[in-house]
């Protein structure tokens, strides 16, 4: 961690914004993990050429290579402008609040922008060429509101394309993103209510940040994501000898020191076969068969992780790593049902290649639905899910579609705000939307063609005049 006395300057960056994905970390030389892990042949360069992500969210995002560049703050219009929210739909009743996103793409400026449900742009922070921001928002250090954000860091020049329709899926990117040996790095940011610098965190044991989350636990440590590539015997589920893998981490993080207090793998923890994600054609493309993507805490202090390509919520214990109950996928511990009115998807499954699992209580959890596959559903949608425990039970009792019916391929992430509106943010789509408890639709914006934003937060914010 770092620990800043004062803001960084300004600097005159005109920008052309470009997603990219956390870099994986390489397993060192001769690592082994349980599971029939092994090094991977041909050495760590062969390896580092894999991963960025993907596909969608930036169709209209710059290819070119670009440059580095620490984060810079600039008022909006001085060399590059935050774009646009044009409101669509406004009922005065819903949640009080500003808006927090972290768009890119469009041709516009990227970075964490603060606008009013007006579309009015509170505070907007300017990155440098080639870095882009996700998950910004307001969070408490130490007893103050603070802004936090992960951020990426400029990639070195681009060598390789990932394989597979989405990639390596599931987070921010455009279809001719290009891989680089390292890939880019990553790092989450700590602001002050007077848009000082006060901290950064990082990944421990040598990983690298994950883009998808950057959590402040309520005694002031960290939840972060990490990744690694390693070499996997995938014999058992008909695969080769030698796969390469991408494997997810969860990391609880002393914010002061950088200490690993805490870490979770999905390899040590689910199989393999449990994936939904297509192996890669060859054993010596990454196959990313878990994709963590978001880690919540549960009501009673445990934690909440969420696997994309498992189409699975794991409840795991934060103390012992055991997973307490899984929720999707193919192992499921819980029986499904609908309440009147609500149906599964086409697979029979209440949620796929889903984000942000958050508990709101009682029992009750909310997900992002993407659906991104096909013949599933047809359109994202949010669904709040109540699980009986005692009998085993998840019962689909609330879905709130995405407006205009469409599919968000990747990210997305839904916030039940006090009074119990539910404010969505629908990934790699341009829209952000608030609903009633009744599924009344209060808000409803979207972005510029090409711009979209990993998540998007309804949140109070006063910094002092």
């Amino acid at each position: 961690m770092r620990l800043l006395t004062g803001p960084e300057q300004p600097r005159e960056v005109m920008t052309t914004p470009d997603y990219r994905c956390a870099a994986r970390r390489v397993a060192p030389r001769g690592a082994t993990r349980p599971g029939a892990v092994t090094r991977p042949p041909g050495g760590a360069g062969a390896l580092r050429l894999l991963l960025l992500v993907p596909a969608v969210i930036g169709l209209a995002l710059a290819t070119a290579a670009c440059g580095g560049g620490s984060p810079s703050v600039g008022p909006v219009g001085t060399t590059g402008t935050a774009p646009p929210l044009a409101v669509l739909t406004r009922d005065t009743s819903g949640s009080q609040g500003d808006i927090f996103i972290a768009p890119a793409g469009g041709g516009y400026a990227a970075g964490p922008e603060i606008v009013t449900t007006t579309g009015k742009v509170v505070w907007f922070h300017r990155l440098s060429v080639g870095e882009v921001a996700t998950d910004f928002r307001t969070q408490t250090y130490l007893g103050e509101p603070v802004l936090t954000w992960f951020q990426s860091s400029a990639p070195p020049a681009p060598t390789r394309q990932p394989e597979g329709p989405l990639g390596a899926q599931g987070g921010p990117g455009g279809a001719s993103v290009q891989v680089s040996p390292d890939g880019p790095s990553g790092t989450d940011y700590i602001y002050n209510d007077r848009y000082d610098q006060i901290a950064t965190v990082r990944a421990g044991n040598g990983d690298t940040t994950n883009f998808h989350e950057f959590l402040i636990t309520p005694w002031d440590t960290a939840l972060v994501l990490a990744d690694t590539v390693t070499t996997a015997n995938l014999t058992s589920v008909g695969g080769p000898a030698d796969q390469l893998v991408i494997d997810g981490f969860v990391q609880e993080i002393d914010i002061r020191t950088g200490q690993v207090l805490f870490q979770w793998d999905s390899a040590g923890h689910v199989p393999y076969a449990d994936s939904y994600e297509r192996r890669p054609s060859s054993p010596s493309t990454a196959w990313d068969w878990f994709h963590i993507n978001a880690v919540h805490l549960d009501t009673d202090g445990n934690l909440l992780v969420s696997s994309r390509n498992t189409w699975t919520i794991f409840k795991v214990d934060r103390k012992t790593g055991q997973i307490i109950w899984q929720l999707g996928g193919k192992h499921s511990s819980f029986t499904l049902r609908t309440a009147p009115g609500q149906v599964l998807d086409g697979d029979g499954k209440i949620f796929a290649w889903q984000h942000d699992p958050e508990a709101i209580g009682n029992g009750a959890y909310t997900f992002f639905d993407d659906e991104s596959g096909a013949n599933l559903l047809g359109s994202s949608r949010v669904v709040t899910v109540r699980l009986d425990l005692a009998i085993r039970v998840a019962t689909l009792i609330k879905s709130d579609d995405q407006p205009e019916g469409k599919v968000a391929s990747l990210m997305g992430n839904a916030q039940t705000v006090p009074g119990g509106d539910l404010f969505v943010g629908w990934g790699a789509l341009p829209y952000i939307s608030e609903f009633s408890p009744s599924g009344k639709l209060l808000f409803n914006a979207e972005l510029p063609t090409g711009v979209s934003t990993y998540r998007a937060y309804l949140l109070p914010w006063h910094p002092p005049s």
